[in-house]
């Protein structure tokens, strides 16, 4: 017996641009941080708020897929 598959061309993705990876909270340092796979030390939380600064929420959605 088979399985019900999806036809190859109804398959959808969506795209990059429309997927969101926040809750609408305020994004922290300590998050910049860690999705960008780094330790969270005071270097690096430092460069997470600059980030923030010149890039609003935006800095974590391009962090995170």
């Amino acid at each position: 017996m088979s399985t019900a598959q999806p036809d190859e061309g109804t398959a959808r993705t969506t795209p990059d641009a429309l997927l969101h990876a926040r809750t609408g909270t305020e994004v922290a340092p300590e998050d910049v941080v860690l999705a960008a796979g780094r330790d969270v030390t005071p270097k690096n939380l430092e460069w997470a708020r600059r980030k923030i600064e010149a890039e609003g929420a935006a800095a974590l959605d391009k962090l995170l897929p």
